[in-house]
């Protein structure tokens, strides 16, 4: 993996491929690693960026709550220090809310945009207050008692399944402090949907058909709120349909970006 220097944090990303530049925004609690099926089949025709997220995989966390802007200004200083104009943003779940923070932060930099199985609306008093638990969980119970509860509604094929398996692992590499900054810090994002209402860029939408936390009305919204977004539904595939149904993700990115080279 190759680093640049953030704010003194050493930023790990993954630089493969060539052509379009397609910068990917990993779930929570995983790391960059968990879009390796998307790099392997399309790095032949795209450039893709892939950083671990303050706190995931090689990143350290830092200080303070891991907000939403301040993983985008991460992005926008990767871009810079290779020297990229302007990229294709994708994130998953987390890395939605940050490719949306990175879009309110420069719009000029985002040349399409991919959301997949996350939303624009912030968080309730309800899902404030259930993300401090999981923070206050993390810290007092360890990764692992967070990670158990939360992999089967993010694999549609269970915990006991190779991509559950995989999630699991990864989710339990996290550190508690990674994951209780993760939580406060979705816990304070704003409400995006004027920035997407804004945005005149290419917008692929994508949600996994059994996705119970960010369902296909949360998706539908996005699509709605973005003239001439793409809404695309991923067969047999809960939160992580990239993860989930690669060759099915791979198909959908594919053709979008095709439509931008």
């Amino acid at each position: 993996m190759l680093t640049v220097a953030v704010d003194g944090i050493p930023l790990h990303y993954r630089d493969v491929g060539q052509g379009l530049p397609v910068l990917l925004l990993h779930a929570f609690p995983l790391d960059g690693s968990a879009f390796e099926r998307q790099v392997a089949a399309l790095s032949g025709r795209y450039r893709f960026l892939v950083p671990d997220l303050r706190g995931f995989g090689q990143t350290p966390l830092g200080e303070g709550p891991m907000e939403m802007r301040r993983l985008a200004q991460d992005g926008l200083a990767l871009l810079d220090a290779l020297n990229i104009d302007a990229a294709v943003v994708g994130g998953v779940s987390m890395g939605g809310y940050a490719a949306m923070a990175l879009l309110r932060e420069d719009a000029g930099r985002v040349r399409g945009l991919v959301l997949v199985d996350t939303q624009c609306t912030a968080d309730d008093d309800a899902g404030r207050e259930k993300r401090e638990a999981t923070a206050q969980q993390a810290l007092t119970q360890g990764a692992s008692s967070v990670i158990q509860g939360l992999v089967p509604k993010l694999v549609h094929a269970g915990a006991d399944s190779p991509v559950g398996r995989e999630v699991t692992a990864m989710g339990r590499a996290a550190s508690p402090q990674a994951l209780a900054a993760a939580q406060r810090g979705m816990a304070q994002r704003p409400d995006s949907k004027d920035i997407l209402a804004r945005f005149a860029g290419p917008t692929l939408v994508v949600v996994g058909e059994h996705d119970t936390i960010t369902p296909l009305a949360k998706a539908k919204q996005m699509v709605d709120l973005v003239q001439g977004a793409r809404l695309e539904v991923i067969t047999d595939a809960a939160h992580l349909p990239n993860q989930e149904q690669p060759e099915a993700f791979n198909a959908v990115l594919d053709a979008f970006l095709a439509s931008l080279s």
